[in-house]
Order: C-alpha cells, then structure tokens, then sequence
C-alpha cells in the first residue's frame, strides 16, 4: 500500500509545486493541464490550469491539482507531516517551506524530536516537519 498527500489549489498550482520542488528538491515528473485532457475541454476556466502534478522526493510522492471555485476548500483538520533524517535538513526545509506562511510553532528540540515546528506555507498548506529521535530515546524523556 502507498499514501500520498494530494493536495488542491484555486488556480496556483503550478506555482506551488515549482516551490515545493525548490523546498524539497527530488523530482518534478508531471505538470499535465486539464487542456491536454478529455477532462478540460469542458470548462474553459481550467483550460490552463493544472489537472495533476506529481512530485517525487525519494520514496514520498506529493500530488496536487487546481480545481473550480465550487468545489474547492481551504485545507482543514489535516497537516502534510515531513520527516527527515538530520535536525539540519528539518531546519532547512521548515524555513523554506514557512517562507512567506506562517509559523505556528518554530523549529525546535522536543521530547520526541530533535527537530519539530508546524506552518502554513504561502498557499496555506500546513506543514509539520520533523527529525525524530529513536524511540528508547522518546519514551526515556517522556
């Protein structure tokens, strides 16, 4: 089984994943717009807009596509969790990734991360980035 995070935009898409690709690096394999879809030739609003972008970043997969006005919402309830392997790849992705969101917790030491800090990017996507400590270590602080 695979899960990955799909996530969707009023018209910015692309302009998302181009900064995601910077944020995250990996892959940017597909930026298909519903013009070049049987999809899109129905509504001409979307014509130029994103119907699937795919980006890879080592094994994780993060997707995303516009959608019309009546059928988008403001993400809720839900977070895109981060985790990596050194507290200085968690720091530098959490400040590229806040750059021009907002920080609801800072990057810091917690009793189960050696990094942790939760934003909302500047599409309004909230983020939680993380470098865990080993679990003996966790529960040992706890």
């Amino acid at each position: 089984m695979r899960m990955s995070p799909h996530l969707a935009f009023l018209g910015n898409c692309e302009e998302a994943f181009r900064f995601y690709h910077h944020a995250l690096g990996g892959d940017l394999v597909a930026m298909v717009r519903y013009g070049e879809t049987p999809a899109g030739q129905g509504e001409p609003a979307l014509h130029d807009k994103i119907a699937h972008a795919r980006l890879v970043v080592g094994d994780a997969v993060l997707m995303g596509s516009d959608c019309g006005a009546d059928r988008y919402a403001a993400p809720g309830g839900t977070m895109t969790m981060i985790g990596l392997d050194t507290p200085e790849e968690a720091e530098r992705v959490f400040a590229a990734l806040s750059e021009g969101g907002a920080v609801s917790m800072p990057m810091m030491e917690t009793f189960f991360a050696r990094r942790f800090g939760v934003c909302n990017d500047r599409f309004g996507v909230p983020w939680m980035v993380i470098c865990e400590k080993p679990m003996d270590e966790a529960c040992s602080a706890a």
